[in-house]
């Protein structure tokens, strides 16, 4: 069989880090009301010249560099995102042209927080085929440029950023042998006005700001990610106890926690990122992963669980073998 094995992992962050005394400074809010209610400390924020297609470029060099992969190699992009450059061409294309890579495949996949997960499966899909060999995917966002401001319940949250892996299609003939084997995506639309952008090219004309009833959002969140880690490691013939570790969403710290907690895994095993980059919607799970790579953590042949959930709502999981 041919299996996608990650060869590299990267990740970028825009140069402007904002501490919660700095917004204590225009929001009604304090850092010890975040930190006890999200875990978040600080997060980045794009500036003028920093895009979701700068950052994302910036995290496929790394992961490129970390692969030993030219961009010519690359035959298919990936790119998750809620907050392209443009309505259309897709981000993916201006990252094809940043990256200099000349014919290939490239498209944008949205599906909010848990966009990097369905750009896995997509991505995972076209590389078993034989048709693809090598992938570049990507979670990039600016969500900065889409929040309001004024509303202290929802500004103090989100973060910049983009992560990406480089995804390679190798035989495998071994059970044991290395690369995604098992995924599992959701969707349920009865959800919308959980969490959602009030705006949009269609009906108001305009990008829109971000809107959430978070206790609405928490208590699905932790059933619907327990519930597919689950499912993800029946469909890979594993169990919780084959776990090394599990990279989520960053979305909240005690959302993390309460995941954990219904699993029955140790917090050990729980890659956690969302105190230095709070929430960066697709950009969150492989900026996380690139972190534990990057550290030590993640060692070759561990078995590493990702999982989010976002607006729609959805959700999904992958299991890999690194």
């Amino acid at each position: 069989m041919i299996r996608s094995v990650v060869r590299g992992t990267g990740s970028a962050l825009p140069a402007r880090r904002v501490s919660n005394a700095e917004l204590e400074q225009q929001l009604d809010t304090s850092d010890a009301w975040i930190v006890e209610r999200t875990g978040i400390r600080f997060r980045h924020i794009a500036g003028p010249d920093e895009t979701t297609a700068t950052l994302a470029a910036d995290a496929c060099r790394a992961a490129l560099a970390a692969a030993a992969v030219e961009p010519g190699e690359i035959d298919l992009i990936v790119l998750a995102t809620a907050t392209p450059d443009q309505t259309f061409p897709a981000t993916a294309t201006k990252v094809q042209a940043m990256l200099g890579i000349g014919d290939c495949v490239a498209f944008d996949v949205a599906a909010v927080c848990s966009g990097f997960l369905y750009a896995v499966q997509v991505a995972d899909s076209m590389l078993r085929t034989g048709v693809h060999r090598r992938a570049l995917v990507i979670g990039a966002e600016t969500f900065s440029r889409i929040l309001d401001w004024e509303d202290r319940t929802t500004a103090v949250l989100f973060g910049d950023g983009a992560g990406a892996i480089v995804l390679e299609g190798q035989e495998s003939a071994a059970d044991d042998g290395r690369g995604i084997l098992a995924t599992k995506l959701h969707a349920d639309g009865r959800h919308n006005d959980l969490l959602y952008v009030d705006g949009g090219p269609s009906t108001t004309g305009t990008v829109g700001k971000l809107r959430m009833k978070g206790r609405e959002v928490f208590r699905h969140a932790v059933v619907n990610l327990a519930a597919v880690l689950e499912e993800s490691l029946v469909i890979a013939g594993l169990t919780s106890a084959d776990v090394d570790w599990v990279v989520p969403h960053q979305a909240n710290a005690r959302i993390l926690d309460a995941t954990s907690r219904k699993l029955g895994l140790s917090p050990d095993k729980i890659v956690v990122t969302v105190d230095r980059h709070a929430n960066t919607s697709a950009a969150s799970v492989p900026l996380a992963l690139d972190v534990a790579v990057r550290d030590g953590r993640v060692q070759q042949n561990d078995i590493v669980v990702l999982e989010a959930m976002g607006g729609g709502f959805t959700w999904g999981a992958a299991v890999i073998r690194f």
